[in-house]
């Protein structure tokens, strides 16, 4: 099918631009930078816009949306942003809807049927959902007036959050030669913004960069010993009387700690995390944003694209892994302009939980060499899961992805695009009726199709490969004949099992170099995560302005102290010293333990960085398959260096 063609670039006087400003969204005058940036995509030009937390990024883009011929595509990695700015542009009048896993098949279907007939102007969706065949057929016949891809720093692999899905949207967005984009982004340092405006070909003149300095935000650092620090944040809170605050953290125990001490010390504070049902994360998120709940103690997945400009205080519990996280976090505050308070309480005996995760992402030689030779093995076009995949080699679904990913940038593998592997089909009648209609050859074909099934009590699940072995046909003539089915009313069909199909690139590649690269790769990448978790230990020891270090990190140079920090407020010359207790030791009884579990021979534990991952507490696929986060010895070690547990572990597994 043929793509609608790209709209030209649009003839949109500035008096529509302010007049819709003001009627729609409510606003007298734009922020700084943001009028830039809405004339240079309503010229038709593609276009960066790297503004800190708060300074207005979403107006950007949901502007032109209004004035626009065609649809606004939104790219999120985060679900929070959808929900708020869907329903807040909703509140507006604004035809919006979201595409994400919180939506059932039915809703799901609805957004898209809709979307096909043209009736979205923006549409907020996840970068997976491109490899979702449903989404993909339904977007080649909409035409897409803006394509913004919001947390942009996700494509860079030097950036502190890279996600490998996000390196396809510049490939996707030239493939249906979308003119209009708008990288949206708050924490990129040069770097990073170079490389995305190469990936989305943006020239200097159409790249936007606002000020980082938060003048109105009072950032603060407290060292402490961690046994100090519950009774400094409840001290702080209760002292300063900072309402609305949020608490961030780094693992969900905490949370539920930290939350449950609060709530004790008669504060109105809730948790928040990814372990929550999504039902109780709303409500939580909901009562915030209501001012219900005067406290959020949450994890990282907290805040991304929650519009509260009333937030009066940040604080980190924890060490942030990043810089590029601090300064977006702390940006939630103080939106309104009023003062807000940043304070990090930093101890070092958070550095041994956050360094034993950047190690634990890293998956084992043996896992990549087994991923690799089974690719390998799958002949010139084949399907697979990543999901399944993920399961069978033990390695998280993300590094999954970058595998995948460098594999089609090598050339190895080529990318055709999302299949379902089964079909879920219902009956409007019986099978014998339906089959009835048709002629007798064409019944043969049929009966055999329906056969290969399984018959369920909630319908037939249908798998194409086993149907294509049935009846001997191709796949296309399957999907084909369910849809046409489907069409005329015989049955309804639920689509099931994504798959990703692909072709091999280039051949005669050995396993053993393609797995020594993947291991450098990752190698690479552990070590520039704990470059970047220095560099916040680094900035929290620093005698110096905060303000004037944290803005020089991406690039922007401060005149003359902030004069509100820690430092400015307490000058000193000698660097902070940030409070450490001592790292424990493997004990005979940890040893003992570890031949206990050695000694069960499980599966998932078979290697000693996989065995090592679970002594420290962190999850795999294996792990979570097996149910061991139960078992009694799951983060025993969690206190321990990984590369500590890890010698360990090889020595013994050896012997």
């Amino acid at each position: 099918m043929p793509m609608p063609p790209q709209p030209p670039p649009a003839v949109i006087p500035r008096e529509s631009v302010l007049a819709c400003l003001r009627e729609t969204f409510g606003h007298a005058t734009f922020r700084d930078g943001q009028e830039k940036v809405i004339h240079s995509l309503l010229d038709g030009h593609a276009t960066m816009a790297i503004f800190p937390t708060g300074a207005g990024k979403s107006l950007c883009y949901q502007l032109p949306a209004v004035l626009l011929d065609g649809m606004t595509l939104v790219v999120s990695p985060l679900l929070a942003l959808m929900k708020d700015q869907a329903e807040s542009l909703q509140r507006r009048g604004i035809a919006v809807a979201r595409l994400d896993s919180t939506l059932n098949p039915e809703e799901g279907a609805a957004v898209l049927e809709k979307m096909g007939q043209g009736e979205w102007k923006i549409l907020f969706v996840a970068p997976e959902r491109f490899g979702n065949p449903l989404f993909v057929k339904e977007l080649r016949r909409t035409r897409v007036s803006l394509f913004v891809v919001d947390e942009a720093h996700c494509i860079s692999e030097w950036g502190h959050n890279f996600r490998p899905d996000y390196l396809r949207l510049a490939s996707i967005a030239r493939r249906y030669k979308w003119r209009r984009v708008l990288a949206l982004t708050a924490t990129a340092v040069p770097q990073v913004a170079k490389e995305i405006a190469g990936t989305f070909r943006i020239t200097k003149h159409h790249r936007f960069t606002n000020s980082f300095v938060r003048s109105n935000l009072a950032l603060q650092i407290t060292p402490c010993k961690a046994a100090d620090r519950l009774e400094l944040l409840t001290e702080s809170l209760r002292t300063k009387a900072l309402t609305p605050a949020i608490v961030y953290v780094t693992q969900q125990l905490t949370a539920e700690m930290v939350g449950t001490h609060l709530q004790r010390s008669g504060f109105s504070a809730q948790a928040y995390h990814a372990g929550l049902p999504a039902e109780h994360r709303s409500e939580v998120q909901d009562a915030f944003m209501q001012g219900r709940t005067d406290i959020i103690v949450a994890t990282i997945a907290f805040g991304m694209g929650i519009d509260k400009a009333n937030i009066r205080a940040v604080y980190h519990f924890n060490l942030p892994k990043t810089l590029e996280n601090y300064q977006q976090e702390i940006g939630r505050s103080g939106r309104d302009g009023n003062p807000a308070h940043c304070e990090m309480f930093a101890c070092g005996d958070d550095l041994t939980v956050l360094r034993n995760f950047i190690h634990g992402d890293t998956p084992t030689p043996q896992a990549l060499r087994q991923l690799v030779d089974a690719l390998l093995r799958l002949g010139t076009e084949f399907e697979v899961s990543h999901y399944d995949l993920s399961r069978a080699n033990d390695v998280r679904t993300a590094v999954l992805e970058t595998v995948f990913t460098y594999l089609e940038i090598a050339g190895i593998l080529l990318p055709q695009g999302p299949q379902h592997s089964e079909f879920l089909v219902k009956f409007s009648r019986s099978a014998d009726s339906t089959l009835s209609g048709f002629p007798i050859k064409q019944r043969s074909f049929l009966r055999k199709l329906f056969a290969s099934g399984d018959q369920k009590w909630y319908g037939l699940r249908l798998s194409v490969a086993d149907a294509m072995e049935a009846t001997g046909v191709r796949r296309q003539r399957i999907v084909e004949t369910l849809q046409e089915l489907a069409a005329a009313g015989e049955i309804s069909l639920q689509p099931r099992r994504v798959q990703q199909l692909y072709q091999r690139g280039e051949t005669g590649v050995e396993v053993e170099s393609v797995v020594t690269g993947l291991q450098t790769l990752f190698a690479n990448r552990e070590a520039r995560d704990r470059e970047r978790l220095q560099q916040v230990v680094d900035f929290a020891a620093d005698p110096r302005c905060l303000t004037k270090r944290l803005v020089g990190y991406f690039g922007e140079k401060l005149a003359k102290p902030c004069g509100t920090c820690s430092s400015c407020l307490h000058p000193g010359r000698k660097p902070r010293r940030i409070p450490s207790s001592p790292i424990p030791g493997i004990t005979t009884a940890d040893v003992a333990g570890i031949q206990e579990i050695i000694a069960e021979k499980q599966p998932a534990l078979s290697s000693a960085r996989a065995l090592t991952r679970f002594l420290c507490g962190i999850t795999s696929p294996a792990i979570l398959r097996d149910k061991l986060t139960r078992h009694h010895h799951f983060g025993c070690l969690g206190a321990v260096p990984f590369q500590e547990v890890l010698n360990h572990t090889e020595t013994m597994i050896l012997r």
